[in-house]
């Protein structure tokens, strides 16, 4: 444990955006999952409806900082061929 009030302090602050980054990461995976299983099927209109939800988390996440941009940009892209 860090002998200096201002480590203790980044100590939370480190574990309270280690939670928040954890809980994005899996709803972008979440999303990400639910489309492939989508993609699978001949429903053009629900690979599409998952495909834009999918899309609008990884954003999210982009926005927020948690994922990089080209990551993003990636996860995006591999999805977008699916369809």
């Amino acid at each position: 444990m860090a002998n200096i009030k201002s480590s203790e302090k980044d100590i939370r602050r480190i574990e309270i955006r280690r939670r928040r980054n954890q809980a994005v990461k899996s709803e972008v995976r979440t999303h990400i999952r639910r489309f492939k299983q989508a993609a699978a099927s001949d429903d053009e209109a629900e690979k599409v409806r998952l495909y834009r939800i999918a899309q609008r988390a990884i954003d999210r996440a982009v926005s927020k900082g948690v994922l990089k941009a080209n990551t993003g940009s990636r996860y995006k892209s591999r999805l977008a061929a699916l369809i």
